[in-house]
């Protein structure tokens, strides 16, 4: 295989990464946001929300692992989604603090994921 083409491979399985970052992270801000405003009601399975918020953070690093060896400009966009996502647990849930917090990472993880596409 060419070195090309392994570039060309390694560049869309981190462009991969990169968009499984971000549907988890827009899952878990819909549940989120359809929990707050009693659309959804999960009080029996609050492990979901948790799930996804794992899945958010382990897809984000992955993310970033992949993208700092194969497409650098994707991952300084979206590392600063880091802080953010470190900070929620420690935010209650029940105030405005928690969603301000979890939308703060939005525009990076969308400036990580709309860079990695179009470096493909």
């Amino acid at each position: 295989m060419t070195r090309r083409r392994r570039a060309r491979r390694h560049r869309s399985s981190a462009s991969a990464a990169f968009l499984a970052s971000g549907i988890c992270y827009t899952a878990n801000c819909a549940l989120g946001a359809a929990v707050a405003t009693r659309l959804i009601d999960t009080r029996r399975f609050r492990w979901v929300h948790h799930a996804l918020y794992i899945a958010t953070v382990s897809t984000t690093i992955l993310a970033l692992i992949a993208g700092i060896r194969c497409d650098r400009r994707a991952a300084l966009a979206l590392a600063p989604a880091l802080a953010p996502l470190a900070v929620i647990p420690y935010a209650g849930t029940h105030t405005r603090r928690h969603p301000a917090i979890a939308l703060t990472a939005a525009p990076f993880v969308a400036a990580g994921v709309i860079t990695s596409r179009r470096s493909r």
